[in-house]
């Protein structure tokens, strides 16, 4: 009998662990959504910021700037709506925010964008990549960049292959202007924060100096993170 009611004990007691460890996980899940929000209600206002300043300043390239500037408008009210947009999608619209960016800077600054793109991956054009997941790393390359010397340079290689998506970001540092520490700034922790939360554990954002050379690395590993979303559901 006491090893009967032990064990009636013990399932009571599982059952209890099993419930609470249930609430804990939806709370949490409750708790990244709200931390999420907020952070995406402070990054498009800082981005639109932006792109209008750099439109202000440069009256002349005005009706060029507002095609690209509308291509991404729709894409941050529509798009970014979503919890998820294709790696496509995202492409498209940070090399229109690229486009804008080139108001700033002179007609022969050296500015390289590539991209190496598998058309054939499957997940190209699947809903996987968190929308605005590029603003920060290419904001901040034109923000601190040195646009004044000869050998002045921003290099933007967008690739997808092997279903991850990566961003590299490089870019001569300018002398005037620090650059932001890597814990440092609104821009980098709101990325960092972002990609935790999404992908946990599913990505590499490498941010390093080689000389007056600043580059940032990010990997996003969307196969394991679709295997997880349809493991969790």
């Amino acid at each position: 009998m006491i090893i009967i009611y032990l064990l009636i004990r013990l399932n009571k007691s599982e059952k209890k662990r099993k419930q609470s460890d249930d609430k804990f996980r939806q709370l949490e899940s409750k708790i990244n959504k709200l931390e999420l929000q907020t952070l995406e209600s402070r990054l498009n206002p800082h981005l639109f910021k932006n792109i209008l300043n750099s439109i202000q300043s440069h009256a002349y390239q005005t009706y060029f700037a507002l095609d690209k500037l509308a291509n991404v408008l729709d894409y941050i009210l529509y798009e970014s709506r979503n919890e998820f947009v294709t790696p496509k999608e995202e492409i498209d619209f940070a090399l229109n925010l690229i486009e804008i960016n080139k108001i700033k800077v002179s007609p022969l600054f050296d500015l390289k964008v590539k991209t190496k793109i598998n058309e054939s991956e499957p997940l190209l054009e699947q809903r996987l990549l968190a929308p605005l997941i590029s603003i920060d790393l290419i904001e901040n390359a034109f923000k601190h960049a040195d646009l004044q010397s000869s050998d002045a340079f921003i290099s933007v290689t967008f690739e997808f292959k092997e279903s991850a998506f990566s961003l590299t970001v490089a870019n001569k540092m300018s002398t005037k202007k620090p650059m932001i520490k890597e814990k440092g700034g609104f821009g980098v922790e709101t990325l960092v924060q972002r990609l935790k939360i999404i992908y946990s554990d599913n990505f590499k954002l490498d941010r390093f100096t080689e000389g007056d050379i600043y580059i940032a690395h990010l990997k996003i590993n969307l196969l394991e993170h679709k295997a997880k979303m349809l493991a969790a559901r």
